[in-house]
């Protein structure tokens, strides 16, 4: 009976190709799903960074930072996050705490059980009724009417 002589004739064997034109398609490990964040990149709670962090796009901070958080991008500050030093950014939500000075350049959300211990400028301030904010603001543009 010859039922398995489909597999044996095969010649050589050869590893399956891959479609190497497309450069989006990158291999992973081979274990491992890969999802990225919606809100970009994450710095999960339970991580604690001294010094300035910078990046571009989007993060999401429920750790800990101290020192200074420079961007061009949107930063959220999750609900576990702390926060110390000052954070210069294109737009931020707080939902955790913050002691230091925050200057955007877009919005500033202080969202419900947030803490801010310290001044704000950015054109456009939003505070949730259920947050807390000691420090000072300086609220629209700098640009004087005509």
């Amino acid at each position: 009976m010859q039922s398995f002589t489909r597999f044996s004739r095969r010649r050589h064997a050869e590893p399956p190709q891959m479609n190497r034109s497309d450069p989006s398609v990158v291999a992973g490990p081979p274990n491992r799903t890969f999802m990225p964040t919606p809100s970009g990149a994450l710095l999960s709670r339970g991580v604690s960074i001294k010094g300035s962090v910078k990046f571009l796009n989007e993060l999401l901070i429920d750790g800990e930072v101290e020192g200074t958080i420079d961007s061009t991008g949107t930063l959220t500050i999750g609900e576990h996050a702390r926060i110390c030093g000052e954070i210069r950014t294109k737009s931020v939500k707080v939902r955790g705490t913050v002691e230091g000075n925050i200057f955007v350049t877009e919005r500033c959300e202080l969202q419900a059980s947030c803490t801010l211990r310290g001044d704000i400028e950015a054109p456009r301030l939003v505070v949730n009724e259920n947050a807390t904010f000691v420090g000072s603001a300086k609220v629209g543009t700098s640009e004087l009417p005509a």
